[in-house]
């Protein structure tokens, strides 16, 4: 899917269609989870600091996440991949692998053989994207391949709202002009010592043969990149596969000994992972930190919190904490952090996560209470409840006059609501105090009901 969660605001709020929109965490430690293509001009992606991009670009509509929307349209798309083959293996809420073999076309597709079956290929990736936007009013990319990692490969290429083909036979030649970035798996660091020995290209890759890559990555990574850089990839399809855990390290190029650098690193992290388990549709209840020191010993350390969380700030200081505890003494050279223990995200929960953000973010916003003004330190009786006086971009609500609308913006006690339906006209703004009775959160209004509308 294009630029998923995106999209999905632009598609559910008619004032957004055709205008920047980023949709991430928006506390001062929040990331970008996406940024539609309108963003993307200004330099929003994914994974950013959300305060970077509010600099680039000041304009955007900038939006919490709305999972329970984004799983709706996931469960559409999904639906209409099942059709095809009962090969579908999810990698998040907007992005699968499907085997088309195994489905209702392998029999046309094999009767096909080399000659009709890429057109044959090509008629079903046509009917797919038309069939999920008419369904969802959302656009997909494809990419059809015969092994995952041209797939997926292919699938980049086609973005945005396109579609490409990589015949059998031609993967190397595909992958030949790209750089070494191109293949899952090298990062920053791997392709820094790539770049230092001269291997710019896959085809650099390819020619320096596995020998080679091994002695420079060691022994799993490097066979992995030669065979990726051939165009060799065996793995099958998994249906339904469900992810134990999320995480994400990298190793330095030079061996930090600076603690403060160390716990930058480790915000880092816990901010990419976030933003995977955010992709994902998932939050979890272990926070996990890995550690390789200097002499190559790695150490791993976890902490198990009260209740699934996807919310950046409590997943950075639960591995800042974890990171503390660690000896690194003679430098770190590799940093990791995850998240396990994986549950599906709970919107009452994820409100929770982002009024903890919006608190450390906007104090100045916070209401004073009856004792005097600024915060409490330790409250000793009942304030206001928070769903009453806490709004957050994007979130869905209902007037008991004016009907369903989301939030555009809230402070100093009063909210601001745009009244708008999917699939209607740019609708009005009023503002309302945060805690009129008449005005209350809502669920999501599924899109796939209105467009059938």
């Amino acid at each position: 899917m294009d630029a998923f969660f995106a999209a999905v605001e632009q598609a559910a709020k008619p004032s957004l269609r055709g205008k920047p929109v980023v949709v991430g965490g928006l506390g001062g430690r929040g990331v970008v989870s996406t940024a539609s293509y309108e963003a993307r001009k200004f330099g929003v992606h994914s994974a950013m600091p959300m305060a970077q991009a509010r600099r680039l670009c000041p304009n955007a509509a900038f939006l919490s996440g709305r999972f329970g929307a984004y799983r709706q349209v996931s469960e559409t798309v999904m639906g209409l991949l099942r059709e095809l083959s009962p090969l579908v293996e999810p990698l998040s809420l907007d992005e699968a692998f499907v085997d088309l073999e195994a489905g209702p076309y392998g029999p046309a597709l094999a009767a096909a053989g080399p000659a009709g079956g890429p057109e044959l290929v090509v008629a079903i990736a046509e009917d797919l994207r038309a069939d999920i936007q008419r369904r969802t009013g959302l656009t997909a990319s494809v990419g059809a391949a015969g092994s995952k990692l041209m797939a997926k490969i292919a699938s980049e290429q086609a973005k945005p709202d396109g579609f490409v083909l990589v015949g059998i036979g031609s993967e190397r030649a595909v992958l030949s002009r790209m750089p070494v970035r191109a293949l899952p798996g090298v990062g920053p660091a791997t392709e820094q010592v790539l770049h230092r020995v001269g291997l710019m290209t896959v085809a650099d890759l390819a020619e320096a043969g596995e020998g080679e890559l091994v002695q420079l990555l060691g022994k799993a990574h490097g066979a992995g990149v030669h065979q990726m850089s051939i165009g060799f990839d065996s793995r099958p399809v998994v249906p339904d596969r469900d992810a134990k855990s999320v995480s994400v390290e990298d190793t330095f190029e030079v061996d930090l000994a600076d603690r403060d650098r160390i716990l930058h690193e480790v915000d880092v992290l816990a901010a990419r992972c976030v933003a995977r388990l955010h992709a994902a549709g998932r939050s979890g209840r272990t926070v996990v930190l890995k550690v390789r020191r200097f002499d190559f010993s790695t150490l791993t350390r976890s902490e198990t919190l009260r209740a699934p969380t996807d919310d950046a700030a409590v997943i950075s200081e639960t591995a800042r904490r974890l990171a503390l505890a660690v000896n690194t003494t003679g430098g770190v050279r590799l940093l990791g952090v995850g998240v396990s223990q994986l549950a599906d995200f709970s919107q009452e929960d994820l409100f929770a996560q982002l009024v903890h953000e919006e608190e450390a973010a906007e104090p100045e916003h916070e209401p004073e209470s009856e004792s005097g003004p600024g915060p409490v330190e330790e409250p000793v009786e009942p304030v206001v409840p928070v769903a009453a006086r806490r709004w957050w971009p994007g979130q869905d609500v209902t007037h008991t006059q004016l009907g369903p609308g989301w939030v555009q913006g809230s402070g100093v006690g009063r909210v601001t609501v745009r009244f708008e339906t999917p699939g209607g006209e740019v609708g009005r703004v009023r503002t309302f105090a945060v805690d009129d009775p008449e005005l209350q959160p809502s669920e999501p209004l599924p899109l796939t009901e209105w467009l059938r509308q």
